[in-house]
């Protein structure tokens, strides 16, 4: 059998939290709508574009969420590259873990913004983000395509949130959960993933655990 390790974006390999806020805070302005903190937008992702919008606006505002959902992509996808970047740690242990496994990404960002983050900080990687042909997380749909398009049999999953852990459910496959990203890490543990991971330190030995249980 041959094993993927697929990972999440937001919040396990790139830290985008600053510049996600500034794309969200940018397209409330352009309506008049009160800007989010930080904080709130944190708790926000996971959901792909349209969901971290929704929650953003005022009750008043929900009829006006493609329109604002709009403009922030157009602000995001050209300044996605602003103050993010990977935590530390995260590149070496990429390049080692490239070295035994096929490695590829699987975001609920839009695909517009994933692909070019991918090619600027992890080069040669296969990315994929939220797509209108391919339900996104927590579907397994997702995960099936790009374990089909690299090439394996089976995966582990990496990500940060409850919607990363319930996604490598419905898929069958173990979920390694960083504790570093957009959620807290009792959140995390209620969504009860294979493994929790708290340093990128330990993250190459919690990942291979997690794929000999797919081994056996």
């Amino acid at each position: 059998m041959r094993i993927g390790i697929l990972f999440d974006l937001d919040g396990t390999l790139l830290n985008t939290l600053d510049d996600l806020t500034d794309g969200v805070n940018y397209a409330l302005a352009q309506f008049d709508c009160p800007a989010q903190t930080p904080a709130q937008i944190r708790s926000y992702l996971g959901n792909g574009a349209k969901q971290l919008i929704a929650l953003s606006l005022p009750e008043a505002m929900q009829h006006r969420v493609d329109e604002v959902l709009d403009v922030y992509r157009t602000y995001y996808n050209a300044h996605c590259q602003i103050k993010t970047g990977p935590y530390p740690g995260i590149p070496e242990a990429l390049a080692e873990l490239g070295k035994k496994y096929p490695i590829a990404v699987v975001s609920n960002k839009p695909d517009s913004a994933t692909k070019p983050l991918i090619a600027r900080y992890f080069p040669g990687i296969y990315a994929l983000g939220e797509r209108s042909d391919c339900p996104r997380k927590p579907a397994p749909d997702m995960l099936k395509k790009a374990m089909a398009d690299i090439g394996v049999d089976s995966c582990v999953y990496v990500g940060d949130s409850e919607v990363d852990a319930l996604t490598a459910k419905n898929t069958g496959v173990p979920c390694v959960a960083v504790s570093w990203g957009f959620r807290d890490r009792d959140v995390l543990e209620e969504s009860e993933p294979t493994f929790i991971c708290d340093d990128t330190a330990d993250l190459v030995e919690i990942i291979e655990k997690a794929a000999k249980t797919v081994e056996g």
